[in-house]
């Protein structure tokens, strides 16, 4: 297996474990995948598609709450390509009817004309962007 290949997870600190989750779960449809509690003083959730991505994002806490701070800009993303109006369409529904979630704008405006733009909880971004992902197959 070559780094092309090899499934990713993307994890990072939190101390709103049950925000974020909620966010992740509701919003954008992801399924807990596993968690643990008060592992060598870290507890957290594992969040993905278990069968359709090869990747997931775990959030970790720390037993002894030590701040973890938020984002360090509005422009740090996790860009999701949507290209199918009707997939975006319900996205957007899922995040914003059945999460209660509102877009926000965006820092960097192109986002806004290609899709929408919601902030968790840890003031993390994630956008939907309706249209194919560009540099697929290492062409722009």
């Amino acid at each position: 297996m070559s780094l092309a290949t090899a499934h990713i997870r993307i994890a990072r600190p939190t101390n709103n474990l049950s925000s974020l989750t909620h966010f992740y779960q509701t919003g954008l449809g992801f399924t807990p995948l596993g968690a643990f509690q008060d592992h060598a003083g870290f507890s957290g959730i594992v969040l993905g598609h278990p069968t359709l991505a090869a990747y997931q994002l775990e959030f970790t806490h720390h037993q002894t709450g030590a701040p973890v701070g938020r984002a360090p800009t509005q422009d740090n993303l996790l860009v999701f390509y949507l290209p199918d109006g009707e997939e975006f369409a319900r996205a957007t529904r899922r995040m914003e009817e059945e999460a209660g979630l509102e877009p926000v704008k965006s820092y960097n405006p192109y986002w806004d004309g290609v899709g929408r733009t919601y902030e968790d909880p840890d003031g993390w971004r994630v956008v939907l962007a309706n249209m194919k992902a560009p540099f697929v197959g290492g062409r722009a």
